[in-house]
């Protein structure tokens, strides 16, 4: 009866509609230390970074996709309102201000997290979104901390940037 009433596409949604909706009530309610331009900035440049990794990974070596292999809209959703508060809720609470061993634990915890969501993405619908060609969760495993560092960086490009702004303002 449920599927009569709404169609398939939606019926795939249910997971991913339920982690934006949750990812991004998380990542702005905690929110405590980035400024709406520093927002911005991560917003933009996950979306950036994410198409050109899965534009190589996804679409033209078919390694995962999103619903399916075909290039559509609903593939679109993740890479724009999924992935970017989650990487708004890593550096909100990355502890900046500790030791190297604290920073690193807390990757490790991050990339376990997200090794368990992709797991769950993996699931079959309407909880699932995902599907893996050849890649698999030990690439991803490989690949996360990675990322992650490569966001931290970035992130701490940002405030420098901000910092030489202001600045060049007050001079």
């Amino acid at each position: 009866m449920f599927r009569h009433i709404i169609g398939k596409k939606e019926l795939i949604m249910i997971g991913l509609a339920v982690a934006i909706i949750l990812f991004n009530f998380v990542a702005f309610r905690t929110n405590r230390r980035l400024k709406p331009n520093r927002i911005v900035h991560i917003w933009i440049f996950t979306i950036a970074f994410q198409q050109l990794f899965d534009t190589i990974i996804e679409l033209k070596y078919y390694g995962y996709w999103y619903f399916d292999k075909e290039v559509d809209w609903a593939g679109l959703i993740p890479h724009l309102i999924l992935i970017p508060p989650v990487n708004m809720m890593f550096l909100n609470w990355y502890p900046f201000s500790k030791k190297i061993l604290n920073q690193a634990t807390y990757i490790f915890i991050w990339v376990i997290a997200i090794l368990l969501y992709e797991a769950i993405t993996l699931l079959p619908r309407p909880w699932g979104y995902f599907q893996y060609g050849w890649w698999n969760l030990w690439l991803s495993a490989a690949l996360d901390p990675i990322l992650l560092l490569i966001l931290l960086q970035y992130y701490k490009w940002i405030c420098k940037v901000e910092i030489m702004s202001k600045k060049k303002i007050i001079h």
